[in-house]
């Protein structure tokens, strides 16, 4: 595969689109981003990484970072965080109490917003810091010893948690939480607020292309468990849009509302893309085109 000569042309068909939707402004230190900036890196299991535009300029990841936080409560405890939280597609915004409340403290999957603070809480438990958990994955994946938090991004969110808060104590309320809640969210925080490049999260994704086996050709999952995140991905990755992306792109992916996706293809490689416009539903608008366009180039998905 030419990768490079695959990546320059989704470039040129999607110039058009950078810049347009809305930059995460409901995070104050989100909004000043600048929006007319687009990268897209692919990482496959033979070692080559290639990418084009913006593709090496750190983001903030936000829940991008949520695979990587439920591979390890998967690693930790296999099946059981299932009891917690479902698999089903939310069919509602990403940080939606109604539906929260109508089952019962039972977040819908483990990308919204009340299933990531559930997988939050399970690492704190088991791990005694969720935060520098994910890190320290992120970092040991990517090859990236120098991945940090954004503080500034982790401050802001931590100010503006309202909406989060009312989540996790409703959860505690229904007995599904098991950490006082501002450790939890304090926490969530810091794992969302991690900068990474679309070269970064690309390599860092890899294992999942790899049926769980690392960087370090050490295994995090079994290729059963690997399944299950992929799974969970393709359904439930891109909030309430996640029919609309398998229907366009037709690969597992995880967006954050930094403007980055992550997107898998078992057994290939695993690419991201990162331009900071979303759509109304907190997607990237750019990133979503250049993923089609890439599969419709290449012909891989996971149909």
């Amino acid at each position: 595969m030419d990768y490079q000569g695959v990546l320059t042309e989704i470039a040129a068909s999607v110039k058009g689109l950078v810049g347009s939707g809305q930059v995460a402004d409901y995070i104050p230190a989100l909004s000043s981003v600048d929006p007319d900036q687009f990268g897209i890196a692919v990482a496959d299991v033979h070692g080559e990484v290639h990418g084009v535009g913006d593709w090496q300029v750190p983001f903030s990841v936000q829940s991008v970072s949520k695979p990587f936080a439920l591979a390890l409560a998967l690693a930790h405890s296999g099946e059981g965080i299932w009891r917690r939280v479902g698999r089903e597609p939310s069919g509602t915004a990403f940080n939606s109490l109604v539906q929260l409340e109508h089952e019962h403290g039972v977040p819908r999957n483990p990308f919204i917003n009340a299933g990531a603070l559930v997988i939050t809480d399970h690492l704190v438990t088991t791990t005694g810091d969720a935060g520098t958990a994910v890190l320290d994955l992120l970092r040991a994946e990517s090859g990236n010893p120098h991945i940090s938090v954004d503080e500034d991004v982790a401050i802001s969110e931590l100010a503006n948690a309202d909406r989060n808060a009312a989540l996790a104590h409703l959860m505690a309320s229904y007995g599904n939480m098991e950490n006082p809640v501002p450790v939890v969210l304090e926490n969530y925080f810091w794992q969302c607020a991690v900068r990474m490049s679309c070269r970064d999260l690309a390599t860092a994704g890899l294992f999942l292309a790899r049926e769980g086996v690392r960087a370090d050709g050490s295994r995090l999952l079994s290729g059963s468990l690997t399944k299950r995140v992929n799974s969970v991905m393709l359904t439930c990755g891109t909030y309430d849009a996640a029919g609309d992306f398998a229907y366009r792109v037709g690969l597992p992916g995880k967006s954050g509302v930094g403007g980055g996706i992550l997107a898998v293809i078992p057994n290939r490689c695993a690419l991201c893309v990162w331009s900071p416009g979303l759509d109304a539903r907190g997607n990237s608008v750019a990133g979503v085109a250049a993923l089609e366009e890439f599969t419709t180039l290449t012909g891989w998905s996971v149909f």
